[in-house]
C-alpha cells in the first residue's frame, strides 16, 4: 500500500487483496472454530492490510501481540508478548531471539529498553514497568541496546516519502473520509470499558494495567491532528493546498454532523497547528464562507470558561455520539485531585458518586448503535484502509521546516 504512490500499477493488486481478505473473513467463522488464543497485531506498531480492515476488538492485558523491537543499527526482531508484559519480560524475549541470530550470538551484555521518539527524544524504561506498548508515541519505537549505546540511538527514518503527486486524500471526497473516520473511531470508542477511565485517573502513568483501549483512542486523536498538518504541509501547490484546507474544514463539518466530536476536535486542532496556521497565502485563498465556518469551529473548541460552548452543544446531542475523550479525562482528574478518596479512614462516597456519574455519561453516549451507510466497493475499501492507517509526521520541528519551505515568510 505504501509503494502504490510510487508504482500505480500496484493499486489493482491491492484492491484484489482487500477483496480476498474480506472473503476470507466471511468464511472463517463458518468453516473453523476461532482459536483459543489469538495473537493480535498491535495498533500502528505492526502494520498489516488484513488487520486494518477488520473490525476493532477490545484489547486486554492478557492478550498476546506481535511487536517489533529495534537494534541500534535499525535491524529488528519481532517478538510475541503479552500486552501487559513488563520491560523485563520484553527484554527476555528479545534476548532469546538474539541468541538464535548468528550475528548476535556473542552478545552477552545486559540490554536496556528505550523508547525513541521521531524527534530523537529518548526514555529509558525501568525493568518493572508494564504495559509499555500502548503508551508509545505515534512514531515512537522500542529499541534494545547495551547501556553504553543509549546515547548513540537515532530514530528510524520518516516513513512518509515526500514525493511529487497527489496522496489519497486528494482523490477521495470529504464525506467518504469523514464517514470512515467516524466508523473507525466508534469502533475504538466501543472497545473502551468504563473502568478504563477510572483506572487511568486513579493510577499513575506507570501504574496503569487495563487502559490499553483508552490509550489507543487517545493516541488516535493525536494521530488525526498530525495527519491534518502532515497532508497540508506535504502539498506543494498553493492552489491545491487551499483546496485541501477547504476539504479539511468540510471533513470537520461532516464529523460534527455525525456527532463525532473526537474527529471534529482533532481536525480543527490539526488546522490550528502553528506550522499550518502560519501559511498566510494559503488561508487568504480560502473562500469567505469557509473562513467564517472555521471561526465558528474555533469558537466551539475554545477552552474558555471550561469549554462552555462545547458542553452546551454536546448537551443537545442524542446518542450515539463520540465525545472529545480528553475532556472527560480532564473532568475526572479534576474530581479525583480535588478531594481525597479516604477521609479519616472513611471512604469519600460523595467523590466516588461524582466520578460514577461522569462515567455513566459514557454509557449513555454508547446506548444506541451507530448507523452509517458505507458501501463495500473496492474504492471504499481503499479509503477504509487509508483512514485506518494514516501515515503522519509527529516531529514538530520537521513540520515547521516543511512549512517554511512552502511559505518562507508569514507576516
Amino acid at each position: 500500500m505504501k509503494d502504490a504512490s510510487l508504482y500505480p500499477e500496484l493499486e489493482d493488486e491491492i484492491l484484489r487483496l482487500h477483496q480476498l481478505v474480506e472473503t476470507v473473513e466471511l468464511k472463517v467463522p463458518e468453516e473453523t472454530p476461532p482459536p483459543s488464543k489469538q495473537v493480535k497485531p498491535l495498533f500502528r506498531h505492526f502494520r498489516r492490510i488484513d488487520s486494518c480492515l477488520q473490525t476493532r476488538v477490545a484489547f486486554r492485558g492478557s492478550d498476546e501481540i506481535f511487536c517489533r523491537v529495534y537494534m541500534p543499527d535499525h535491524s529488528y526482531v519481532t517478538i510475541r508478548s503479552r500486552l501487559s508484559a513488563s520491560v523485563q519480560d520484553i527484554l527476555a524475549a528479545v534476548t532469546e531471539k538474539l541468541q538464535y541470530s548468528e550475528e548476535q550470538s556473542a552478545r552477552e551484555e545486559a540490554l536496556a529498553l528505550v523508547a525513541v521518539a521521531s524527534s530523537g527524544e529518548k526514555a529509558v524504561l525501568q525493568p518493572s514497568e508494564e504495559c509499555v506498548f500502548t503508551t508509545l508515541g505515534i512514531n515512537s519505537h522500542l529499541f534494545a541496546c547495551a547501556k553504553d549505546a543509549i546515547e548513540s540511538l537515532v530514530p528510524l527514518p520518516e516513513e512518509i516519502q515526500v514525493s511529487p503527486g497527489d496522496t489519497e486524500i486528494h482523490r477521495v471526497e470529504a464525506e467518504e473520509i469523514a464517514n470512515h473516520m467516524t466508523a473507525f473511531h466508534w469502533e475504538l470508542f466501543r472497545c473502551i470499558h468504563e473502568l478504563e477511565f477510572v483506572d487511568y485517573i486513579f493510577h499513575g502513568e506507570r501504574g496503569r494495567r487495563e487502559t490499553a483501549n483508552l490509550e489507543l483512542l487517545l493516541q488516535r486523536c493525536s494521530e488525526v491532528q498530525h495527519w491534518v498538518a502532515t497532508e497540508m504541509l506535504l502539498c506543494e501547490s498553493l492552489g491545491k493546498r487551499a483546496h485541501l484546507l477547504k476539504k479539511f474544514i468540510k471533513i470537520a463539518a461532516i464529523c460534527k454532523q455525525n456527532q463525532d466530536m473526537l474527529s471534529f476536535y482533532a481536525v480543527v486542532m490539526g488546522l490550528d497547528n502553528a506550522a499550518v496556521s502560519r501559511l498566510r497565502l494559503t488561508w487568504e485563498k480560502l473562500p469567505g464562507k469557509f473562513k467564517n465556518l472555521f471561526r465558528k469551529f474555533e469558537t466551539l473548541t475554545d477552552p474558555c470558561r471550561n469549554h462552555k460552548t462545547y458542553r452546551e452543544v454536546l448537551s443537545k446531542m442524542n446518542p450515539p455520539l463520540i465525545p472529545f475523550v480528553p475532556l472527560i479525562l480532564k473532568d475526572l482528574t479534576f474530581v479525583h485531585e480535588g478531594s481525597k478518596t479516604l477521609l479519616d479512614g472513611l471512604v469519600n462516597v460523595e467523590k466516588l458518586h461524582s466520578i460514577a456519574e461522569k462515567v455513566r455519561t459514557i454509557r449513555k453516549y454508547r446506548s444506541r448503535p451507530l448507523c452509517l451507510d458505507l458501501e463495500a466497493s473496492p474504492s471504499q475499501l481503499q479509503t477504509k484502509a487509508y483512514v485506518r492507517q494514516f501515515q503522519v509526521i509527529d516531529n514538530q520541528n520537521l513540520l515547521f521546516e516543511l512549512s517554511y519551505k512552502l511559505e518562507a515568510s508569514s507576516q
